[in-house]
């Protein structure tokens, strides 16, 4: 490659170290009140949480599968049977994710899920899942009498009608709840290397891998409920490119999981841009109407029972209206939203994005079809602040930029993003 191209990585990650700099002074040295969860001097923008240095019982632990994966990582993943491959990378992530989130103990992993606004008390609550889904726009608005806490009120009603299947089979304490939040996550590297292999970019797998593995966006996955969108939209796209590759018969668990998506988190009919890369690339369009169709027969599913998804939207964009996202200025966050998803991936990503062009087809949709979602659901203003978990279930395709890094870059590229994971655990405090 000529000079140029050698520069572009080095424009891309300062640009990208630059954008989180600027979204974290900002609001520091000109007092500018964004709203982020915890209001200024305590909080500290873009995150929802605060400085927090600290060190835990998962600090070790952490260093040590770092250094594995730093150092072992790149070698296994070219080595290893894809099988075994798939199942390494699984327990990897599995490790990472656990001894991320117990640097603050096993708080670190329950105490998310365990509070007030989120899906897990609310659903201890729910005894008759009928009656549950028939008042459930009803109590959406901020205004109506016993309205739904936040993340209930703030999504379709099936994240929560998961935690109340947890419930039901003696998963729903705080603890056990997010273990299986976290197990589940743990699956989102081995369906990413299983939708590369399905597309004939087994090598492009296994060179992102350990990038995979070692994301930072491990400090939501262990401890957000997005963590299992994460994974329902990472199977739903391993299928989508199994049904366009092998058999059109993975058109229905494909469209099954794809769309559940709809009834977990209203913003996720974007998703739709990355099952679309999935069929572009894999030059076959014959999975679209079988898939689509099962998809749509989700949500109306419950239409039966009383919930209407058009209906639901609705009132939910009233409701985010009425509350914070009214005093969030998009003059910041329109920007520092897109700081948060370089915080998230690692800006070793954007270093790849500076030379997208060398992205085999694969990746190169993947990673075009992840921005695409992500900016619309930044220009829509409906995703003021908060991105870092909400924007999950794209950010393991936008990591797929690494690929297009020189090939010296690699090593250090893999050191920088275990530095950046383990330095933002033991500073910021994320607030989920």
């Amino acid at each position: 490659m000529g000079s140029s191209s050698g520069v572009a990585p080095w424009l891309g990650l300062a640009a990208g170290l630059v954008l989180v700099a600027a979204a974290i002074l900002a609001p520091l040295l000109t007092g500018w009140e964004v709203h982020s969860r915890f209001s200024a001097p305590e909080g500290f923008p873009p995150w929802q949480g605060w400085l927090d240095p600290r060190v835990g019982p998962g600090t070790l632990p952490a260093l040590v599968i770092a250094a594995l994966v730093v150092t072992r990582g790149a070698s296994l993943a070219q080595r290893l049977p894809f099988a075994r491959l798939a199942v390494a990378t699984f327990l990897a992530s599995l490790a990472w994710l656990v001894s991320l989130a117990t640097i603050d103990g096993t708080s670190g992993i329950s105490g998310v899920l365990g509070e007030p606004n989120e899906y897990l008390e609310t659903a201890r609550s729910v005894h008759d899942v009928p009656v549950f889904l028939g008042e459930f726009v009803d109590r959406v608005p901020l205004d109506a009498a016993d309205n739904w806490p936040v993340h209930v009120s703030g999504h379709p009603p099936g994240m929560t009608l998961f935690f109340v299947f947890l419930a039901r089979i003696g998963l729903g304490g705080d603890l056990a709840a997010g273990l299986v939040v976290t197990v589940l996550a743990a699956t989102i590297v081995p369906a990413v290397l299983v939708t590369l292999r399905a597309l004939d970019a087994d090598e492009v797998g296994r060179r992102a891998a350990p990038y995979l593995v070692l994301t930072p966006a491990a400090l939501l996955l262990a401890v957000s409920a997005d963590a299992v969108m994460a994974a329902v939209a990472a199977w739903g796209l391993a299928a989508l490119a199994l049904a366009a590759s092998r058999s059109l018969w993975w058109s229905v668990p494909s469209g099954l999981l794809l769309g559940s998506l709809v009834l977990l988190s209203y913003g996720l009919g974007l998703f739709g841009c990355l099952a679309l890369a999935v069929l572009f690339t894999a030059r076959s369009w014959r999975p679209l109407l079988p898939t689509a169709l099962v998809a749509l027969a989700v949500p109306l599913s419950l239409a039966p029972f009383g919930y209407w998804w058009p209906e639901g939207f609705t009132v939910l964009r009233e409701r985010y209206w009425d509350g914070v996202a009214s005093l969030r200025p998009a003059s910041y966050w329109l920007w520092a939203d897109l700081a948060l998803v370089v915080a998230t991936v690692g800006p070793w990503a954007t270093a790849g994005l500076a030379r997208l062009r060398d992205l085999p087809r694969a990746p190169l949709a993947l990673v075009v079809g992840a921005l695409a979602a992500m900016v619309v659901a930044d220009l829509s203003l409906m995703s003021k602040a908060e991105v870092e978990r909400i924007w999950l279930p794209f950010m393991p395709w936008l990591t797929l930029a690494v690929v297009a890094l020189p090939k010296r870059w690699r090593g250090p590229a893999l050191v920088g993003q275990a530095c950046w994971t383990l330095l933002l655990a033991h500073l910021v405090n994320t607030g989920w």
